[in-house]
């Protein structure tokens, strides 16, 4: 792998981590907690403040764009490094199916929407994307072209079911893994991926100055650090703000 700096020791894994995790944060505060601030009669009958809180929602919602591509680099590093697989893919689907009622309830129409699956199930079905890969390299690595089949049936299936990102995300899972032995065409390749989503491929910055050390043990933070902000935001879109004399 590259050097990353000579300047410094570069970034960690859970510092990377920690920026996915507020600036996700920062993300969902702006698609419910803000956006029940902007219903707010005090707010709607006030032009001005109308349009305050509308910028803040906007920058709120750009920030957010850098976690989704870190998470996939995140997970791609997981992969590479997991000691078990089929833990790691278990995991992530144990999690998906805790994170859907909070999902739908923080960010959809209801306690369920079966219309839109929440991230977990887009990192899990790119995990899977992953092994495929890597059984047809390990078995024929003169036959690259194969890996279009687990990749374009990962993303066929994120799309049926729509999951967050759908097949865009696990595409640039693919790529970040395809392009993993160097980490200045992995930045390139992912920004690439994602530059329909404007400001997202600011994330590969950090991404770059990976260090590849672990940092900070925060193994299970995000796992439940998910679901339990969205439940946090639904009561405080749903209960507090209306309630607040704005």
């Amino acid at each position: 792998m590259e050097n990353q700096s000579a300047m410094f020791h570069g970034i960690t894994g859970s510092t990377l981590k920690l920026i996915a995790i507020i600036t996700m944060l920062i993300d969902h505060t702006g698609a419910t907690v803000i956006r029940a601030i902007q219903r707010h009669p005090a707010i709607v009958s006030d032009p001005g403040l109308s349009a305050l809180w509308q910028q803040i929602y906007n920058i709120s919602r750009d920030i957010g764009r850098l976690a989704f591509p870190i998470f996939c680099f995140l997970l791609v590093e997981g992969f590479l490094h997991t000691r078990d697989v089929r833990k790691y893919a278990l995991r992530l689907f144990l999690f998906a199916l805790i994170s859907e009622i909070p999902f739908d309830v923080a960010l959809k129409s209801g306690w369920y929407d079966p219309a839109k699956q929440n991230v977990y199930f887009t990192l899990f079905i790119g995990l899977l994307v992953l092994v495929g890969i890597r059984w047809i390299t390990d078995n024929d690595s003169r036959n690259l072209f194969l890996c279009v089949i687990p990749i374009a049936l990962g993303m066929y299936l994120a799309l049926k079911i729509d999951t967050d990102y759908n097949y865009k995300g696990v595409f640039l899972i693919a790529i970040l893994y395809l392009r993993r032995h160097s980490r200045l065409y992995q930045c390139i390749g992912g920004a690439a991926a994602i530059s329909w989503e404007l400001p997202a491929p600011l994330a590969f910055l950090p991404v770059y100055l990976y260090n590849g050390e672990r940092g900070l043990r925060l193994k299970y933070v995000f796992y439940w650090f998910y679901p339990a902000h969205l439940m946090l935001l639904y009561v405080l879109k749903t209960y507090v703000i209306p309630a607040l004399p704005l």
